[in-house]
């Protein structure tokens, strides 16, 4: 996978991007990450890329000329007969766009090629939004000093979702949210631990039971932190009975 991120501060990323599995899917040669400084398309002596807002107001506003400019030139470089790539997704970090998920993540794993652009200041000239960028993605509700660390979570849940970046066959699917719940505990040696034991179940090598304890651990967990998923997951029947045992369990407690 290509992505092109496109930011006025290209000095964030390197640290990230170069460490742990970032570095190690980049080695593999299953991500390629280009950075782009916006001010580099910018005209004039100064390369100025951001204005005050017509109609007054606080702040200040990136101009459409740089960030056009920037990602046209980009998109005529990957658009000439020898390219193999066609038009990638071109996504601006915004606050106002569509919550970020792990099932935004999967679908954008399926891309070859992914454009970040990374807004700043009070945001960008609406004509970008209009007339540039394909989709805006927020990873919460709340507001950042600009749209970098965004598209580094962006960069991150996605690349670990391609192939062999992970290592182990199927990790990324037992992850939170991949399959609609939270994730149990997980435990490691010792056994015992200042007198806390790791469950017996764990440490019986039954597969089957070991399986059954994590889907219930996971059930459980979601149930008390985040019922709200409950609602979409896919559940078995085996699971709504567990579920069902769990909401008597509740009644009995508070009653």
């Amino acid at each position: 996978m290509r992505i092109d991120i496109f930011t006025l501060f290209p000095g964030m990323f390197p640290a990230y991007l170069n460490e742990s599995m970032l570095k190690r899917a980049q080695e593999m040669g299953q991500l390629a990450v280009h950075l782009h400084n916006i001010r580099d398309y910018a005209s004039g002596k100064h390369r100025i890329t951001d204005e005050p807002p017509f109609g007054g107001g606080g702040g200040m506003v990136l101009k459409p000329e740089p960030i056009f400019t920037a990602v046209e030139s980009l998109l005529s470089t990957l658009q000439s007969p020898t390219a193999a790539i066609g038009n990638p997704p071109i996504i601006l970090m915004s606050p106002q766009g569509r919550p970020f998920t792990q099932a935004i993540a999967q679908q954008l794993s399926q891309q070859e090629h992914l454009i970040l652009l990374c807004g700043r200041y009070e945001g960008v000239d609406e004509r970008v939004r209009t007339h540039l960028v394909t989709d805006e993605i927020s990873i919460g509700d709340y507001v950042l000093t600009g749209g970098e660390l965004a598209a580094m979570v962006i960069v991150d849940a996605v690349t670990r979702l391609l192939p062999g970046v992970l290592g182990a066959e199927g990790a990324a699917e037992t992850d939170s949210h991949a399959t609609g719940l939270l994730e149990g505990p997980h435990y490691t040696k010792p056994a015992d631990f200042r007198g806390w034991q790791v469950p017996a179940t764990l440490r019986s090598g039954h597969a089957a039971k070991i399986d059954r304890w994590r889907r219930e651990a996971a059930l459980r967990r979601t149930w008390q932190r985040r019922p709200d998923l409950l609602l979409t997951a896919p559940l078995t029947e085996e699971d709504k009975w567990f579920l069902c045992q769990l909401a008597a369990e509740s009644v009995g407690h508070s009653s």
